[in-house]
């Protein structure tokens, strides 16, 4: 039940910054579904990977890499799914530093 609630809470963030940002678009509310679930498996399975490869990187730049890490890793969840789009490097880093935010405020209150 906590899941399909921060599922959802996510999805209206995520509409809520393709408002608020520019260069974030979101066709419809099924496509902020898809993104969001899409967001969250990638954060699942390929971030922890990714950030173990890039660990060295990340030690040299006292973690900053880490926001190159969520930028990326938004850019790719916005060429996966159709209807969601970010476009721009800048505007990846900024949709994901507000993602990771609420995020962390959603699992917090939970």
């Amino acid at each position: 039940m906590r899941t399909l609630i921060r599922w959802a809470v996510l999805t209206f963030v995520i509409m809520v910054l393709a408002n608020w940002i520019p260069n974030v678009t979101v066709e419809n509310w099924k496509a902020a579904v898809i993104a969001a679930l899409v967001l969250g498996l990638i954060n699942t399975l390929l971030k922890p990977v990714i950030t173990f490869i890039a660990f060295p990187i990340n030690l040299l730049t006292f973690g900053l890499f880490s926001v190159v890490i969520n930028a990326w890793l938004v850019l790719l969840a916005s060429d996966m799914v159709a209807g969601f789009g970010v476009e721009g490097f800048w505007t990846a880093v900024l949709f994901s530093l507000a993602f990771s935010i609420a995020s962390s405020l959603i699992s917090w209150i939970l």
